[in-house]
């Protein structure tokens, strides 16, 4: 495993509220986007997208967004005002099609003015609440606002719009096959980082990682010492390697049948009477790990240390 490079220490009382929040939501990153539809007592709507944004349990359905006070000059959202006028709201899920026009909404409007309009999005009327939703969002959710929490009043604090959802929106085609989910390349979301870059969740940066919980896995610590203290393989290496159970580890006949297969015997006649044997055989099994076999990957990685 790798060293860690220096760390810098910072307190955040020691820094002005805009350099603190650079840092800050730099390193909170990704974060899901809330893109939120809101209108106030006399029915002027209001779109705009926070990410400050969370789901925060299931049963009941709570959504957590917070429009903090702008850090510039300390004053409130408009979308804060209207929550406190009229204790409703849809948020939507953005894909990357609409990321140029919700970063649009963004723009700090004068109040009455429909966001819905200037970023060119189709209004479409809720059936739970009474502001209207985004017809392009791939997803919606219509809430009620359960409880408004000022967490300050200097610049850059948040307020937790705490919402409950009474009805939700899914466009068919980001529904998995087996008809409960979500497929996460089709939804294709985007998320927000620091400054003025986005991610996008689709494609080759989505990865899988097995659940622990669906097993007991022997953990880091009981990983042969070999394998445990090796310079080859990552943390993230170690990290799958022992999310298994003691008894899904291949016995030392399984590793040394496997010298049989071709990529093993070319491994081992090329490397035959070298140091390099041991370090060849550990960067094979680092290897099969990454392609997902991880059987096969233990068998390698106790052939190293059987030589």
């Amino acid at each position: 495993m790798s060293v860690p490079t220096p760390f810098r220490r910072v307190v955040p009382s020691d820094l002005k509220a805009s350099d603190w929040h650079a840092f800050m939501v730099g390193a909170v990153a990704p974060r899901p986007v809330a893109f939120v539809s809101t209108q106030d007592a006399e029915g002027s709507v209001n779109l705009s997208p926070f990410s400050f944004f969370n789901c925060f349990g299931s049963n009941p359905p709570i959504l957590v967004f917070s429009p903090a006070n702008r850090v510039r000059d300390n004053s409130r959202k408009h979308t804060l005002d209207n929550v406190r006028e009229v204790a409703e709201c849809v948020i939507h899920i953005c894909d990357y099609a609409m990321v140029e026009q919700m970063s649009l909404a963004s723009t700090e409007y004068a109040k009455g003015i429909n966001e819905f309009t200037k970023a060119g999005f189709t209004a479409v009327a809720s059936e739970q609440v009474r502001p209207p939703r985004v017809l392009e969002a791939p997803a919606a959710f219509e809430c009620v606002v359960e409880q408004v929490l000022e967490l300050g009043t200097n610049n850059g604090a948040g307020n937790l719009v705490i919402c409950r959802v009474v009805l939700a929106h899914f466009r068919e085609d980001i529904i998995l096959p087996s008809g409960v989910g979500i497929d996460p390349q089709q939804l294709d979301a985007i998320a927000r980082l620091g400054g003025d870059w986005y991610t996008r969740a689709s494609g080759a940066s989505l990865f899988e990682v097995p659940k622990p919980n669906r097993n007991l896995g022997i953990g880091i610590d009981q990983l042969p010492e070999h394998i445990r203290t090796s310079d080859i393989l990552t943390g993230n290496n170690l990290g799958r390697l022992a999310n298994i159970e003691q008894h899904a580890i291949p016995t030392p006949e399984e590793a040394q049948a496997f010298r049989k297969e071709p990529l093993i015997a070319y491994t081992l006649n090329k490397t035959a009477g070298t140091p390099e044997q041991h370090r060849a055989l550990m960067r094979l099994g680092k290897q099969l790990l990454e392609e997902g076999r991880l059987l096969d990957s233990w068998k390698v990685l106790l052939l190293a240390d059987a030589l």
